[in-house]
């Protein structure tokens, strides 16, 4: 058993080597998956194998070194040497391949239970979010919010709230979904989504805009417009860049499910969303790959809700909920 877990450990060595290099996509979900079956599979085998094995064993050793004292006892022979306590304990002491198994397991499953029910961590890996969340941002997205789900295969098997205009979501990017994506929900299943001329519209409706003082981007090194805009009933901030055109260029779109049920032209683009789907954008308008390029999120590539920065090691005054 020590060779196959050490052959275990270093096939887990590989697949993370190799997901660090780049020389894969590692699936995070998948794999505690797997690391919570292995380990349950080991725990199982310690309390019903294992530990009942070490344990007999340290009784036989117990009752043939009684039954030792008891023959020199016979014989008159009292005052015994013998110490059994260190071979005992050795006895019941767990092999290190046990130790780093069964013992990982309780941890492991918590931890699997935690990230596939209740909250998730990610990492904002982009500036398509700015201003409302900033590359290095450390944030919790609710995974229970927008319906209970399995598993990696990520099939909703109980129903609570649906998706609101102005939550932001993250989701599997429909494109590549092994990658993880995080934008805001901006038109619900059925609904006309426009952005033309750099404004937005849903249903014939302006969305609520109004000026706010330019925002400074550390990274750019550049000033953008920046407006408060209200979605639904979130009021959240946009960037906008004047000098980037409105549309979408040609070569820069996706040949993505339901294409039929967007117009793009010199303005920028006009969509009907399909049943069962959301079209989303980023805040920072002019610096986001969203729906406008690669299509319609479906239901079923829904990760959860994002509701609160936990850390930012560059800014802990970021740390907090945001809309």
């Amino acid at each position: 058993m020590s060779l196959i877990t050490g052959l275990l450990y270093a096939a887990l060595a590989v697949y993370l080597g190799g997901w660090y290099t780049g020389r894969w996509h590692g699936n995070f979900s998948l794999l505690l998956f797997v690391l919570t079956v292995v380990t349950l599979g080991y725990w199982l085998a310690e309390r019903y194998r294992f530990k009942p094995a070490r344990e007999a064993a340290a009784a036989q050793l117990a009752q043939q070194n009684d039954a030792r004292r008891a023959q020199l006892a016979a014989q008159g022979i009292t005052q015994v040497d013998t110490d059994i306590t260190q071979a005992r304990e050795r006895l019941l002491m767990q092999p290190w391949w046990l130790d780093w198994t069964a013992g990982l397991f309780p941890v492991i499953c918590a931890v699997f239970l935690m990230r596939s029910f209740l909250f998730e961590p990610f990492k904002i890996p982009s500036g398509s979010m700015i201003p409302t969340l900033l590359v290095g941002d450390l944030i919790l997205v609710n995974k229970f919010h927008y319906g209970i789900r399995l598993p990696v295969i990520n099939k909703k098997i109980i129903s609570n709230n649906e998706p609101q205009r102005g939550d932001v979501m993250v989701f599997r990017y429909p494109v590549d979904p092994s990658l993880d994506y995080i934008k805001r929900v901006v038109a619900l299943p059925g609904d006309e989504v426009a952005y033309i001329n750099k404004k937005l519209t849903v249903n014939g409706k302006p969305v609520e805009q109004s000026q706010l003082p330019q925002f400074y981007d550390e990274d750019t090194l550049r000033y953008f417009d920046q407006y408060s805009e209200k979605l639904g009933k979130v009021d959240h901030r946009i960037l906008v860049d004047k000098d980037r055109p409105p549309f979408v260029p040609p070569q820069a779109v996706f040949d993505f499910p339901n294409k039929e049920l967007c117009r793009y032209s010199g303005e920028g683009v006009v969509c009907k969303v399909p049943a069962g789907h959301y079209f989303m954008m980023g805040d920072n308008r002019d610096n986001s790959q969203d729906s406008r390029f690669w299509g319609f999120v479906p239901d079923d590539a829904i990760v959860g809700k994002a509701f609160v920065i936990w850390m930012n090691f560059g800014d802990f005054k970021r740390i907090g909920f945001f809309n």
